[in-house]
């Protein structure tokens, strides 16, 4: 089995949802970051969306989080971690256009 680290990085996030990671075909991932940055000078709200393509189930990992200016979001990390399964995504959408930049680090077994 080959374990490796990587990250997944997306910029100017908006109002249209965005799949910001997939997981590879045969392959489980550990996601271990989620990092949502408000790039613009007004507050945004932002989801994280999870889709669970196996059981054909799309749920919110954070629905409509407040980010101020010049800050931002961690979502997942710490001792928080989030497990998808081959061909699962991450969706972010943001509540004003091109407002959000997002880091994805995850760890892929295969």
């Amino acid at each position: 089995m080959a374990n490796t680290f990587k990250n997944s990085v997306t910029g100017s996030i908006g109002t249209t949802t965005t799949t910001v990671y997939t997981a590879p075909a045969q392959t489980s991932t550990t996601v271990i970051g989620v990092n949502v940055a408000n790039v613009i000078s007004q507050n945004i709200s932002v989801s994280v969306i999870i889709v669970d393509t196996s059981a054909s189930q799309t749920r919110y990992l954070v629905k409509d989080a407040l980010i101020i200016p010049g800050s931002s979001a961690v979502l997942v990390g710490g001792d928080q971690k989030l497990v998808l399964e081959t061909g699962d995504l991450l969706r972010v959408v943001s509540s004003a256009a091109t407002s959000a930049d997002v880091v994805v680090s995850v760890l892929e077994i295969s």
